[in-house]
């Protein structure tokens, strides 16, 4: 049986559409920049498209990447005061911020589709291609957002008390 350490790693990757995706609009904007630096500086020549189309793919990068740290709860949080209390009012307070945050992803992409419709229309100057398609990463990032937000807070909800039972 061969066991190819690359292997399993691919295979989790595929596994990971959102850790996928992120790597390659990395290496994408990566991709694209060198493009743009070596047509600059080697050729003499500037690529009109370069710049937004990195501009674009950098956007989306931010909405990922914000959906990602939401999954794996990576945002600033101040725990040291509810870590104090009990844990049913720390599920409380969890639930209540869950809530106040789902509430906020809600209107943000409930905002964010009615501005990507307005946009549609309208054509990047470069790429020729609708402004609809980089505005609407803000409600592919939203909309991951929110998920992760109810997945994360139900994870918590649900979560079996910690036993301590020391190995002996």
């Amino acid at each position: 049986m061969n066991k190819d350490p690359n292997a399993k790693t691919s295979k989790s990757l595929l596994k990971q559409p959102l850790e996928l995706s992120l790597c390659l609009i990395l290496v994408a904007i990566v991709g694209v920049t060198f493009i743009q630096v070596l047509f600059r500086y080697i050729f003499h020549l500037s690529l009109a498209w370069s710049e937004e189309l990195a501009r674009y793919l950098f956007v989306w990068l931010a909405a990922l990447a914000s959906a990602y740290a939401f999954k794996t709860k990576s945002h600033f949080a101040l725990r040291f005061l509810v870590n104090r209390f009990g844990e049913n009012l720390q599920k409380m307070i969890g639930t209540f911020v869950a809530f106040v945050v789902s509430t906020f992803l809600v209107i943000f992409v409930w905002k964010a589709v009615e501005f990507t419709v307005s946009m549609a229309n309208q054509v990047a100057p470069s790429t020729q291609m609708s402004m609809a398609v980089p505005y609407s990463s803000a409600i592919v990032g939203g909309v991951l957002m929110l998920y992760y937000v109810l997945r994360n807070w139900w994870s918590d909800i649900h979560k079996k008390e910690k036993v301590d039972n020391p190995v002996p």
